[in-house]
């Protein structure tokens, strides 16, 4: 079967192999190696966990494999947001932005930080377990209003588990930023219609301490 390197990110190389995506944490030669194996061996196995209990709450890779240094998963076939959603009409987006303030939702409710809410790490692909029926399947294959197409949150490499509101405002600053910076022409209302479907027990209290978090940086940049 053959393989093929679809990524290289500073901590780990992406592998396509067949219908599944390796990812394999590399070597650093700047660290010592009794250190250096430790730590792609605890990040590895920490970021199978949280896949794993993310996976319980929202569309996630489905990991079949997970080695001292690698995770092998199913490999979503999709589009990535960060490249179509500024081309998408305003009620497509804000479909899709509500999936992503759901998901964020659920994450958090569980006590799951991303870490790395980026467009990048959201892929709007086909369900695999729905069927597309008849007349599904003669609209168009982008269509956002199918009920088949799934919002995928993928790379929780820097992803943890924390109760604090203050880690869960700072994981929507981080969410701000990203659409700020890759979707500043729909930047408002992308922000506004993903945070109007952050729902859950404590959103509220995250939603004010976000605030918070995004005035300390208006306070900093003035110094």
């Amino acid at each position: 079967m053959k393989q093929q390197i679809i990524g290289r990110g500073a901590e780990a190389i992406l592998i396509k192999n067949g219908q599944n995506l390796v990812k394999n944490r590399i070597k650093k030669s700047y660290r010592y190696e009794t250190l250096d194996l430790n730590l792609r061996k605890k990040r590895t196995k920490h970021e199978a966990r949280i896949i794993e209990k993310a996976s319980k709450f929202i569309p996630v890779p489905k990991i079949s494999r997970t080695g001292d240094f690698d995770i092998e998963m199913s490999f979503i076939e999709g589009k990535k947001l960060s490249e179509f959603l500024d081309n998408l009409k305003e009620s497509e987006q804000k479909e899709i932005c509500k999936q992503i303030g759901k998901n964020i939702s659920k994450l958090h409710e569980n006590h799951i930080i991303h870490g790395d809410l980026t467009t990048s790490n959201m892929i709007w692909a086909d369900s695999p377990k729905e069927k597309q029926s008849a007349k599904l399947k003669l609209k168009r294959i982008d269509s956002i209003k199918q009920h088949t197409k799934k919002l995928y949150f993928i790379d929780f490499g820097l992803s943890f588990h924390s109760q604090r509101i203050e880690d869960k405002a700072v994981d929507l600053h981080l969410l701000k930023q990203a659409l700020e910076s890759k979707h500043f022409k729909n930047y408002d209302f992308l922000l506004k219609s993903c945070l109007k479907n952050y729902k859950w027990k404590d959103s509220k209290k995250v939603l004010k301490q976000l605030e918070k978090v995004e005035s300390r940086g208006r306070y900093k940049g003035k110094h």
